[in-house]
């Protein structure tokens, strides 16, 4: 067996190797004649999985060491057997610890306090779900906006099998508002969909003038959830780590932005532990190998835990200097790809 794995994720080298052919490259120079022999993929976003890429090899297998899968040409895989997997829920503690600091260095330099905010989360999945239970521990306001899982629960609630979900059942029940009305009452809105034709450009001329206008955009999800040209035109104030055309983006919006960050908001530790491991698992269920339970032995799982505002406000910088991260980039805009392949990776305290 042969499979093709992009070198830049972290903690795999070595734990393949007595079971199969290892090839390891860049995600973006993966290309057809890469792959034309390779039984399966271990990829990143860089990768793009799609008929120029796989027509005429003989790959069957490919797992994403991400939480996203639209640089992955799914209906054709489907057509053409080849079975994919990706890393869903992996960095969502990571991609918390980003928000958490985000909003402290904001309030800090606004001036409020948690209970004087109302925070909007766009997007109730793994990360979404995260932020909405810690904000409001926090003291904020909370408003939740995600139409599919509202209508899964509504669906599970109305049919009487809530309890064969464990989805449904394993997550706190939220109260849903429209789009409209949250963008209309929040003072942050902080996006955490996946990118799918009901999400490119979500954050549109029509949204943000319904907005408030000193109503602040965060953005960890995808780039393309945001159009570009209505966010710079719109006024708004903006934190991002995520952006349209990436690694080549907008240097008047990275201006604009109050902090910018190069699409690292999930990479902690455990977050890319997780990723790396559920990539390995979903492999090893696939070929028969002895790696079902594998994690990588040198990271120490995350282990949860409430943590107060004032505890928060008190300890994020030690572990992660969000403003810090946001000069570097700005200060080097052409060195995006660069510094989020070195990055180091940042430790879940909570």
């Amino acid at each position: 067996m042969k499979i093709v794995i992009d070198r830049a994720i972290p903690f795999l080298e070595g734990v393949l190797e007595p079971w199969a052919e290892t090839v390891y490259c860049a995600g973006s120079a993966i290309g057809p004649d890469t792959v034309r022999d390779a039984d399966a993929l271990i990829v990143r976003t860089r990768t793009r999985c799609n008929e120029q890429l796989l027509s005429g090899s003989r790959v069957r297998f490919i797992a994403t060491a991400t939480i996203g899968f639209d640089h992955i040409d799914t209906a054709w895989c489907a057509a053409h057997g080849i079975e994919v997997s990706t890393a869903a829920g992996c960095n969502a503690r990571g991609v918390l610890q980003w928000v958490a600091a985000a909003l402290v260095w904001l309030s800090r330099r606004q001036g409020w306090r948690a209970a004087d905010r109302t925070l909007g989360v766009i997007g109730v999945g793994h990360v979404g779900s995260l932020v909405a239970e810690y904000a409001a521990a926090w003291g904020f306001r909370v408003l939740c906006c995600d139409p599919p899982r509202e209508a899964c629960d509504r669906f599970f609630e109305l049919s009487g099998q809530a309890a064969l979900s464990h989805e449904r059942t394993s997550r706190k029940r939220l109260d849903f508002f429209p789009l409209e009305q949250v963008a209309r009452e929040a003072d942050l809105l902080t996006f955490h969909t996946p990118l799918d034709a009901s999400t490119r450009h979500m954050v549109d001329e029509r949204l943000l003038r319904s907005m408030r206008p000193e109503a602040v955009v965060l953005n960890t999800s995808r780039g393309e959830v945001a159009d570009t040209a209505a966010l710079l035109a719109s006024g708004h104030p903006c934190l991002l780590d995520v952006w349209e055309h990436e690694p080549q983006i907008d240097r008047a919006l990275l201006d604009r932005a109050l902090l910018a960050t190069p699409h690292i908001a999930g990479y902690s530790e455990q977050g890319k532990a997780n990723a790396t491991a559920l990539s390995v698992r979903a492999l090893a269920c696939r070929f028969g190998l002895p790696l079902m339970e594998w994690y990588p032995p040198q990271v120490r799982p995350s282990e949860p835990r409430p943590i107060a505002w004032q505890e928060l406000c008190g300890t994020i910088d030690d572990r992660f200097d969000i403003e810090a991260q946001s000069r570097a980039l700005k200060i080097r805009p052409e060195a995006f790809e660069t510094m989020r392949d070195n990055y180091v990776y940042r430790r879940e305290y909570f």
